[in-house]
């Protein structure tokens, strides 16, 4: 069977598409310090990097809800992946032709948009495809995002370490060419009839859902639940086992990323025979627990076991949330996905400022200021079990 017309083909662009997240997410942080010392850029400066990467996904997780079903999802996803080349490969050429900091500003905003995109399409593609198991391939599918998280942060750690940090705009181009190769994959690939389709519900329509506002509280704690532990797992491995930064970068992030790629994987073969809102009640009081045992406990490598823990114990809950809402509302399309990836990316800005904001009332101290994440799982568990209880009235 060709590519043109094999399903299967889809599914693995999908994947080179979390795999193009996962790099726009977390390659150029890797470089910050190298900014800081080439350009002289401040730290001030360096942070409104991170900013605008998210307020653009958010500005375009919004706007994509209007103009995806009008220009095709075949051209919104090759427009996509160039986008995110253009900007990865822009860190390393952009600051050289413009004022610096302006150069990269404007490399972020390019991936951004890619990025954004690439969240809104992928997961209403998978959902697309025939399958004998939707929550399954969902589940697999956003397993790559961590385990595309994974390859880049040990990647890019390796090469800078082999070739020298100089050579960082070499490894710009790249992890450019991995966007680059998958956009012109999704120009041969089949696009399946996008569920909901043209009869799909229009934003209004969502709005007075109840339903959908359940699943946007669920995702909007997914993402919290998820980025209040994983975006100071660096941190708090370097502060809690006293270990260098290069150490802790690899002890934090990647533990976590792993353990949550191997539930993703997990929660794929099981999702067929399980009741997806029951098991995400059950991720949910583990993700507490595991922020409690990474907070409390006097012993350092059980507080990295609760990191570890953190992150099989979320990994289910943006697919799951995902799958959940499709099954409930089977004309939701490409608005009810897109307005659920502007719920879950304010949950992933949210966690982790909660924790910091708490961490440094308290003197800085990560222990201190962890506890309260554990406020996004719990409250997802009490939304599942609204969710369950409005699905067992719709079946009677």
């Amino acid at each position: 069977m060709s590519i043109k017309s094999n399903y299967k083909h889809t599914v693995l662009a999908s994947y080179g598409g979390y795999i193009t997240q996962a790099i726009v997410n977390n390659f150029a942080p890797l470089l910050f310090l190298i900014f800081q010392d080439t350009f002289k850029i401040p730290l001030e400066q360096i942070t409104l990097l991170v900013t605008v990467n998210f307020v653009v996904q958010l500005a375009v997780d919004l706007l994509s809800a209007k103009f995806v079903d009008r220009i095709g999802y075949r051209a919104a996803l090759i427009g996509a992946h160039i986008f995110a080349c253009a900007g990865i490969a822009g860190l390393g050429i952009l600051p050289f032709l413009l004022p610096p900091f302006a150069g990269l500003m404007t490399a972020v905003i390019l991936y951004a948009v890619g990025g954004g995109l690439t969240e809104v399409l992928i997961s209403p593609l998978v959902e697309s495809c025939p399958s004998d198991n939707k929550a399954g391939a969902m589940g697999l599918l956003h397993s790559f995002y961590c385990w595309g998280s994974v390859v880049t942060v040990l990647l890019s750690t390796l090469f800078l370490y082999a070739f020298g940090k100089e050579n960082w705009r070499v490894l710009t181009l790249l992890w450019a060419v991995i966007p680059a190769l998958n956009a012109v994959y999704f120009t041969r690939v089949p696009i399946p009839e996008i569920t909901g389709g043209n009869d799909g519900m229009s934003i209004r329509e969502l709005c007075r859902s109840r339903v959908f506002w359940i699943m946007a509280v669920l995702i909007l704690c997914a993402g919290g639940s998820e980025l209040a532990m994983s975006q100071w797992a660096s941190a708090f491995a370097e502060s809690a086992l006293g270990v260098p930064k290069a150490v802790g970068d690899l002890m934090g992030p990647c533990f976590f990323a792993v353990l949550m790629g191997f539930s993703r994987v997990f929660y794929a073969k099981i999702s067929a025979k399980i009741n997806i809102l029951k098991y995400m009640s059950w991720c949910g009081l583990l993700c507490i627990f595991s922020y409690m045992l990474a907070s409390f406990s006097p012993i350092p490598l059980l507080s990295l076991i609760g990191c570890g823990l953190c992150g099989f114990s979320v990994g289910c809950m943006w697919p799951g949330t995902y799958s959940a809402a499709a099954e409930a509302l089977p004309r939701g399309g490409t608005a009810m996905f897109a307005l659920l990836a502007l719920a879950g990316d304010s949950g992933c800005s949210g966690g982790p400022t909660l924790v910091g904001l708490i961490s440094g009332a308290m003197g800085g101290d990560l222990k201190s200021g962890l506890p309260f994440a554990a406020i996004f799982p719990a409250v997802l568990i009490l939304f599942t079990i609204a969710a369950r209880r409005n699905a067992g009235k719709n079946s009677r």
